[in-house]
């Protein structure tokens, strides 16, 4: 659903994982190796994935991991702070993993999710809000509801979602 920037190196996957045990220590939680196979192919994941599509992937390596197994730890994720939830207007709710802020492309046909930043966006928004009566932004969505070239029927036109 959707095409990443990039893929985590191994140090921030170490920063990551670091991350998601201290939590797991300073809640007197336990791990167990199902849910260690969830975070790591969460953490790994270079898209917005639902849980159907986490739970397809690590099946692939553990087939025993239930729905339910997944669902938890992708609220412990969140609690954690390592996973942000969207809603991208289809119904699904949608995880990524929490990091530097950026925007979202949403083509309404295909669904495909192209992340993206603007320093231009950012700076217009911030004066928006201050010529609005001096309010300063905390933190914000941008989500542009779109149709990609081919689903705007444009003759040659690619949908960035699919492989070439």
């Amino acid at each position: 659903m959707g095409q990443a920037e990039h893929s985590p190196t191994r140090e921030i996957l170490r920063r990551l994982k670091a991350q998601w045990v201290e939590f797991l220590r300073s809640h007197s939680l336990n791990t167990t190796q199902q849910r260690e196979n969830i975070v790591d192919a969460f953490l790994r994941s270079q898209e917005h994935v639902s849980i159907d599509q986490l739970l397809a992937r690590v099946r692939k390596r553990n087939p025993k991991v239930g729905y339910a197994t997944v669902y938890r730890t992708l609220r412990l994720l969140v609690e954690s702070g390592l996973a942000n939830p969207r809603q991208f207007e289809d119904g699904q709710t949608r995880y990524e993993v929490a990091g530097a802020h950026h925007d979202h492309l949403i083509c309404v046909k295909c669904n495909m999710i192209l992340e993206f930043e603007s320093e231009e966006i950012e700076r217009l928004q911030e004066q928006v809000a201050a010529r609005l009566g001096g309010f300063r932004v905390l933190r914000h969505k941008h989500e542009l509801y779109c149709l990609c070239p081919k689903a705007q029927g444009i003759p040659g036109g690619h949908c960035p979602n699919e492989k070439e």
